[in-house]
């Protein structure tokens, strides 16, 4: 492996570790906290500051920001990092930024793709495999689990989660957690149902799919409170772990689900009213 090409009008400060074939093109800036491993690219003027870490073969595309110091408030000065996983694409204008609380740390996974003027915030992790279109932006405490598709344009609330397969349309407002495996879009959003093109290019099996299609209709279509339908998934249908996860998710949600929150919390003789917000089906070709 050969040592790395830094360009002179780079600037990359003394202390910074910077690992083997690691290209730093012209005005990029590289401060001395900062770890690059091996393969790295940084593209010309982009900034890379504070405690953070870039993974193996991951590439930072021009004006991008990362770790520099959050957009919270309570900010008082702790030590904070950033963890950029392997093999991602960062590309124009994406902002990162570290977090507050000693210790804490902003994560994205290996495998992500962020599209041009995206945002992390402060305290998110994003999963393996994630991709975020144009200008989808991720407020404090977000967590986007595996293989996650954001669409462009879309904000998330602080602290919800997007569950693992999921894909959420462009144009969207998030203002509470997105069940995995499912699909939807929208401003207020509506679920379609199953991402069962997603599930299905990732392999996965027709019978899980049918039973996670199952789980999803108890959970939304029955008019069943969360509790109960929860119940009735982990006894009427094989508890895979897939399942596990969907119950395990649905059950820890503390933000409420997307579209089921006023079920859960509402009595049963309200249940028509929100109803009515799953009737316009959302539909994929394969």
């Amino acid at each position: 492996m050969s040592q790395p090409k830094i360009h002179p009008q780079a600037i990359v400060e003394s202390g910074a570790k910077i690992g083997k074939d690691v290209v730093i093109e012209a005005f990029a800036i590289v401060k001395g906290s900062v770890t690059l491993e091996d393969r790295v690219v940084i593209k010309s003027h982009a900034y890379i500051d504070g405690n953070t870490t870039i993974g193996e073969g991951t590439s930072v595309w021009p004006s991008a920001s990362i770790g520099t110091k959050t957009q919270d408030l309570k900010y008082r000065g702790e030590k904070t990092f950033v963890k950029i996983g392997k093999n991602c694409e960062i590309r124009e204008f994406v902002t990162i930024n570290s977090s507050c609380q000693e210790n804490a740390v902003v994560k994205v996974g290996d495998n992500c793709l962020i599209m041009a003027y995206c945002h992390v915030a402060h305290n998110c992790e994003v999963g393996n495999g994630v991709i975020m279109a144009n200008g989808a932006n991720l407020a404090g405490h977000v967590i986007l689990e595996d293989h996650v598709i954001i669409g462009g344009m879309t904000p998330i609330h602080q602290f919800s989660r997007i569950g693992c397969y999921a894909m959420v349309g462009g144009f969207s407002r998030i203002t509470h957690d997105v069940p995995p495996y499912t699909i939807g879009a929208g401003a207020p959003y509506k679920l379609g149902g199953l991402n069962l093109v997603g599930l299905k290019r990732h392999h996965f099996p027709l019978e899980v799919r049918q039973d996670l299609s199952r789980a999803f209709k108890l959970t939304y279509r029955s008019g069943l409170h969360l509790d109960e339908a929860l119940r009735r998934i982990e006894k009427e249908i094989e508890i895979t772990s897939h399942l596990r996860h969907w119950v395990e998710f649905c059950s820890t949600s503390k933000r409420g689900l997307i579209g089921l929150q006023g079920v859960t919390q509402e009595p049963q003789d309200e249940l028509e009213e929100y109803e009515e917000l799953f009737k316009e089906e959302i539909i994929t070709s394969s």
